[in-house]
C-alpha cells in the first residue's frame, strides 16, 4: 500500500523513491512484522490463556514428558504470524502484484483451515481434529485454485514446465497437469511443516531458514540482470515476493520470541499448515519447487518418517522408529528437546547452503 501511494511522488520528493526498491521494502517488511509481533504478542497470548483453559490437547501416546511440560499451553499461536504477515505485506507490497495476492490469500486460506481443525481439537478436548479426508478435500481444493492462478499470471513458455536445479536447460514440460504438480506442492510442502511442528521451536526456525534462502531466489529470478548472470529462469513480477518472504521471516521472529524453549504460545496447525502452504506457492511462482525440497529437507525426512513408519507397521506390525514423526524417536530414545531442536536448526542451515549452491552451480 505504501509502495503504491509513494510511486506517483517518487520523481517529485526523492526520500519517496527509497519505496521503488525492493531490498528497502523487504527490511522495512521484516521490521514491521517483527514489531507487530512483539506489540500484538503478549495481548495475544494472554486472550487466548483466557479463552483455552486447559490449553492444547497432549497426545497420551507421546512422549511422557509432555505430559508434564507441555500441558495448559495453548495452541493457535499461527493466528499471530499471520496477523504480522498480513500487515506487513499489505503495507510494504506492491498491491498490483498478483503473485502476492496469490501466495497470500493461499497462506491465509490454509491458516483458516488450520483455525478450524485447532477450534475442534479444543472443543473436544481431543488431540484429533478434522478428519484426514476433510483437511486433505480443502487442501486440494486451495492448492488447485492458487496453482492454477499463479499458471495464468505467468505469461512466459516457463507457466507450464518444471526447471531442474544445476541443469540449466532441462525443463520439464507439464501442460495442463502443472496445475496438479503445483497443488501437490502447496500440499505437501503444508502437511510436512505441519508434521515437523511437534516440539519447541522447532518448526518456526527452519521454516525462517527457507524463507531466507527464497527471499533470495525471488529477488534473483524476479531481477533480469542478476537472473541473466546467473544463468536462472527469469519470472517477471517473481521479485516482489521478496518484501512477502521477509514479512513472514520478521513475523516468524517475533513468534521464536513466545514459542521459544519453555513455549508460551505453540503455533498449532493455525501456523503450520499456513507457513508450509506459503512456502510450497513460492515456489511454484519462482519455478524453484526441487530446490524447496532441497532446502526443506528437514520437512522432508519427517514426512517419510511417518510414511515409512505407517507402511512397515502395517505390513509387519514392528515399528521402524520408536515414534515418529522422528523428533519424536529421538526423545524416546533419551535426548534432551533442546538437543533435538538444536541439531534439527543446524540440518536445517546446512541444507539451505546447498540450496543456494544450485544457484551458482549451472
Amino acid at each position: 500500500m505504501l509502495y503504491n501511494l509513494a510511486r506517483p511522488l517518487a520523481d517529485q520528493f526523492i526520500m519517496f523513491n527509497l519505496f521503488r526498491y525492493i531490498t528497502f521494502r523487504s527490511g522495512a517488511a521484516c521490521m514491521t512484522a517483527l514489531v507487530v509481533s512483539f506489540v500484538l504478542g503478549p495481548m495475544f497470548i494472554r486472550w487466548l490463556k483466557r479463552v483455552q483453559v486447559s490449553g492444547q490437547p497432549i497426545r497420551p501416546d507421546g512422549p511422557e514428558s509432555h505430559l508434564l511440560t507441555k500441558k495448559g499451553t495453548p495452541t493457535m499461536g499461527g493466528g499471530l504470524i499471520l496477523a504480522a504477515l498480513s500487515v506487513s505485506t499489505l503495507l510494504w507490497a506492491d498491491l498490483r502484484s498478483g503473485y502476492v495476492w496469490a501466495v497470500l490469500l493461499l497462506t491465509l486460506g490454509y491458516g483458516a483451515l488450520g483455525f478450524v481443525d485447532d477450534y475442534i481439537k479444543l472443543s473436544k478436548k481431543n488431540f484429533r481434529g478434522l478428519s484426514g479426508r476433510g483437511k486433505l478435500i480443502v487442501q486440494v481444493v486451495l492448492g488447485l485454485g492458487a496453482a492454477i492462478w499463479i499458471m495464468l499470471l505467468n505469461h512466459s513458455p516457463l507457466a507450464t514446465v518444471l526447471t531442474v536445479p544445476v541443469f540449466k536447460e532441462v525443463m520439464i514440460p507439464l501442460g495442463l497437469g502443472f496445475p496438479l504438480f503445483g497443488m501437490l506442492v502447496m500440499l505437501g510442502s503444508s502437511n510436512a511443516v505441519n508434521l515437523t511442528d511437534g516440539l519447541d521451536g522447532l518448526a518456526i526456525v527452519p521454516t525462517i531458514i527457507c524463507c531466507g534462502v527464497f527471499a533470495l531466489i525471488a529477488y534473483l529470478v524476479g531481477n533480469q540482470n542478476f537472473a541473466g548472470y546467473l544463468q536462472l529462469n527469469h519470472v517477471p513480477g517473481a521479485g516482489e515476493l521478496t518484501v512477502f518472504c521477509s514479512a513472514l521471516i520478521g513475523a516468524g521472529l517475533g513468534f521464536l520470541w513466545f514459542n521459544a524453549p519453555p513455549a508460551r504460545v505453540f503455533m498449532g496447525d493455525t501456523g503450520s499448515l499456513a507457513l508450509g502452504g506459503a512456502l510450497g506457492a513460492i515456489a511454484v511462482v519462482v519455478k524453484h519447487e526441487i530446490v524447496l525440497a532441497i532446502v526443506g529437507g528437514l520437512f522432508v525426512v519427517e514426512t517419510v518418517s511417518v510414511i515409512v513408519q505407517v507402511f512397515w507397521y502395517k505390513r509387519t506390525g514392528r515399528r521402524v522408529f520408536l515414534m515418529a514423526p522422528l523428533h519424536h524417536h529421538f526423545e524416546k530414545k533419551g535426548w534432551a528437546e533442546p538437543t533435538i531442536v538444536i541439531r534439527f536448526w543446524i540440518i536445517s542451515m546446512i541444507l539451505a547452503l546447498v540450496g543456494l549452491a544450485t544457484l551458482k552451480i549451472r
